[in-house]
């Protein structure tokens, strides 16, 4: 028997043996090399050729790509390039982008007989986290297509997706959307397995996450993020396995979202697919079926000021999969360490807090050199896991001595009385870094904050308790904040880069902790935000 080996891109991972160097012709030749590593139910699925090229985007959506114009299209999710190469046989006018957060699937593309550099642009990105305009320009796409991509992302990460596209659309430019539909066979496995994490989200065998849309909740989330609805519909197909009298249901939702204000009518349409269909094997399918694993953390070395870092990270190739997100360095994280490791005053013999510092806790460790006690905290167990991983390897004992990581839910009384112990009389500075981007949690932050941040009315050099958020505005905008931050008695005293506040001794602080310490160069994004709180 020959040993498989593993293609991996966001959407598939499929199983190949040594031996197919060259593919075999035909599906019984097909049929014949799977009994040969051990899979014999080809009847359960039409497989097909595993790197089948897509031409139903012709024959589906042919409408929106027109001959006579030359348009730029975007794929989000492009794996070895089975749907942009026949897209661009069809089309030859077309420029096509192509992403896939897999390096590895980026590089067949490239590899590819048919790839034009001059009409093809592939490169590698995490949508949830990478912004698309380091390399697309900000409003030049006509179409995105999306084939099984957003269902492999957490739901509370949907919403990042739709805005990193939005910015390098046209207005009334296109996406094209297939994804699995609810009541789809996959889904009523994972149910009987007892994998769900929440609604229509589950977990494979092998830890990978599989959402399953229904057309509201497809619609609401593109109508949330600016977009309406031209078309939409379920599409079902039924698989039959005869010697087991079995019919399986496949479902999947087709549908097309236009960026702009209108509210269209929602077409609903249940299509038959054309024959010849093939069912994609997913990559938790595959998993499933062949128990393969791989390791899903890496080491991320950072250099900030007189540190070195070496932080041990969920791998990116799954970071868009995890629910959590504290699993990863946000690029607010770095942004305020270098603050932190730039402007030791801010944090020199006082008592500091951080909330949701996730898995990485550089903020933490910055501040251990010079406070009187650090207590980074995180909700989340396995972030927890790693962060207490990453301190100690990256702290010697004298700072460790003063860093105490603990869980904390925010809201949650008995984490939040476990912190006071450690800091009666409560910290002196609080810091958060990107922990604004839902709603729901807005009202808790400021709850804890409040119940945390110290009383005192100022040190020797008259300066208050301050609670400092990093973030980049996302689906919670400022006034959203600042209206929780006053319920719960927090002024905003100070912001950066836009400082529209009124004058007030604290104005022009965050100003003096860049001045002549931190390059504009050295900030990653430029929709990163500080503000600065006083409590009253």
């Amino acid at each position: 028997m020959h040993q498989p080996t593993v293609c991996k891109n966001l959407k598939y991972k499929y199983i190949l043996p040594q031996m197919m160097k060259s593919p075999p012709s035909g599906k019984r030749n097909m049929k014949r090399m799977l009994r040969n590593i051990g899979i014999f139910s080809t009847n359960v699925i039409r497989i097909g050729f595993f790197f089948k090229d897509r031409h139903y985007l012709d024959k589906e959506w042919g409408h929106f790509f027109s001959e006579a114009e030359e348009k730029v299209v975007l794929e989000v999710g492009c794996g070895a390039g089975n749907t942009i190469f026949p897209l661009a046989a069809t089309y030859p006018a077309l420029f096509i982008h192509a992403c896939d957060f897999s390096p590895r699937a980026v590089d067949l593309v490239k590899a590819h007989k048919d790839f034009n550099e001059s009409k093809m642009n592939a490169f590698a990105c995490d949508i949830t986290n990478d912004d698309l305009v380091n390399h697309v320009p900000p409003s030049s796409v006509d179409i995105v297509t999306m084939i099984f991509v957003l269902s492999a992302v957490s739901p509370e990460k949907m919403h990042l997706v739709l805005q990193n596209i939005k910015k390098i659309l046209k207005p009334n430019a296109y996406v094209l959307f297939r994804d699995y539909a609810t009541g789809d066979l996959a889904q009523e496995r994972l149910t009987c397995k007892d994998q769900k994490i929440s609604e229509n989200f589950f977990v494979r065998g092998d830890g990978t996450r599989a959402f399953y849309f229904s057309e509201e909740y497809l619609k609401n989330l593109f109508q949330e993020n600016g977009f309406s609805t031209e078309e939409c519909g379920v599409c079902c197909k039924q698989v039959e396995n005869r010697s087991r009298e079995i019919v399986m249901n496949r479902r999947w939702l087709q549908a097309a979202f236009r960026l702009n204000n209108d509210n269209l009518e929602l077409s609903k349409v249940v299509k038959e697919p054309e024959d010849g269909f093939v069912v994609d094997i997913s990559e938790g399918f595959a998993f499933d079926m062949f128990g393969i694993s791989s390791s899903r953390d890496e080491i991320m070395e950072l250099k900030l000021q007189d540190w070195n870092f070496k932080i041990k990270l969920l791998s990116k190739e799954f970071q868009h999969t995890c629910k959590s997100t504290g699993l990863m360095l946000w690029e607010s994280a770095r942004l305020m360490a270098s603050v932190l490791a730039s402007n030791q005053t801010i944090v020199s013999g006082k008592k500091v807090l951080e909330l949701g510092s996730g898995c990485g806790g550089i903020c933490s460790m910055i501040a251990s050199k010079t406070a009187r006690l650090v207590v980074p905290t995180d909700g989340d167990e396995k972030a927890l896991e790693l962060l207490n991983e990453n301190v100690t390897s990256n702290l010697d004992e004298s700072l460790l001595s003063k860093l105490h990581v603990r869980q904390l839910n925010w809201g949650n009384k008995e984490h939040i009385e476990s912190v006071k112990k450690l800091s009666d009389k409560g910290f002196d500075v609080i810091v958060g870094t990107d922990v604004t981007y839902v709603a729901e949690a807005i009202i808790p932050l400021f709850q804890t904050a409040k119940e945390l941040i110290s009383s005192s009315q100022g040190d020797e050099e008259g300066l208050k308790p301050a609670f400092i958020l990093c973030h980049i505005f996302r689906r919670v905008d400022e006034e959203s904040i600042l209206s929780a931050a006053s319920c719960f008695g927090f002024e905003l005293v100070d912001k950066w880069p836009n400082n529209t506040i009124p004058e007030n001794p604290y104005r022009g602080t965050i100003n003096s902790w860049f001045e002549g310490r931190i390059k504009e160069d050295d900030i990653e994004n430029p929709a990163l935000n500080i503000m600065y709180f006083h409590a009253k």
